[in-house]
This record gives structure tokens, sequence and C-alpha cells, in this order.
């Protein structure tokens, strides 16, 4: 019996379309339960089908989904020139500095790191060392004052 249900669905399409289109079951057997279509979540939400409605009515009135309004494609502009500029300054200063200002900036820096290692050092000492290093400068102080 199936072999004939699949001949008579070939019979019915000549063309030898895909089997998938059309059901494996003949409409008029009554036993047989018929499949329903399954919703789809997504089309099923408000938001999903305000939005579709939106888009159609964009359509008609011939206005473009992809243009942005003016007032956000000026920001954009704006913000896109102001990074632009500070990018250029940022380079030019770089190539103005002389090799003074390098040797100076080279030194200021090296200052900075033996500083940070002094500190580091004494953070290791013990602490009747501090202390005492403490008492000698206010013991040279009050001495100076006198």
């Amino acid at each position: 019996l199936p072999a004939s249900m699949y001949t008579e669905i070939q019979r019915e399409r000549p063309d030898g379309g895909n089997i998938l289109t059309h059901p494996d079951y003949i409409d008029g057997n009554p036993d047989l339960i018929k499949p329903k279509k399954l919703l789809n979540p997504v089309k099923a939400s408000k938001s999903h089908q305000e939005l579709h409605r939106e888009l159609l009515m964009n359509h008609k009135r011939g206005l473009s989904v992809e243009n942005k309004p003016e007032l956000q494609r000026v920001l954009e502009h704006r913000r896109r020139d102001l990074l632009i500029k500070q990018k250029k300054e940022e380079e030019e200063a770089k190539k103005l500095q002389s090799p003074f200002e390098k040797e100076l900036l080279k030194r200021h820096q090296r200052l900075d790191q033996l500083e940070k290692e002094q500190e580091k050092q004494e953070d290791h000492a013990p602490e009747f060392i501090k202390v005492k290093e403490n008492l000698r400068r206010t013991s040279t102080v009050t001495g100076d004052e006198k």
C-alpha cells in the first residue's frame, strides 16, 4: 500500500520535483492525523510585528531604512573629525620634539624608575631602621634650629 501512495504522488507531479514539498499522505484518508504548521516565536512577538509594520510603512513612503537621521549623521561626522584632529596633533607633537626634549624625557623616565626602585627597597627594610632614620632627621632639624 505505501508503494501505491508513492506512485500516486509521482503521477500528480510529472516534473519529478522534491518529495519533501508534498506530504506523503492522501487527503482522502480520514484515519491520518494532519500535521499543523508550527508558529515562529520571533514572528509571533509584538516587537517583531511592530518593526515589520514600521518597515512596510517606510517602504510605502519611500524612506530608506539605511538612512540615519540628520542629527545623528552630523554628530557622528563631528566625532570622527575630532578624533582625526586629535591624532594629527599627537603625531605633529611627536615630530616636533627636538633631540634635547627627547633626552630630557628619557632622563625623567630614568629618574622615576630609580625612585620607584628606592621605594621598593625602603618597603623591604625592617621597621626599626625606618624609625631610626626618622629620629636622625628630627634630631638634625631641631639641632639646626638651636
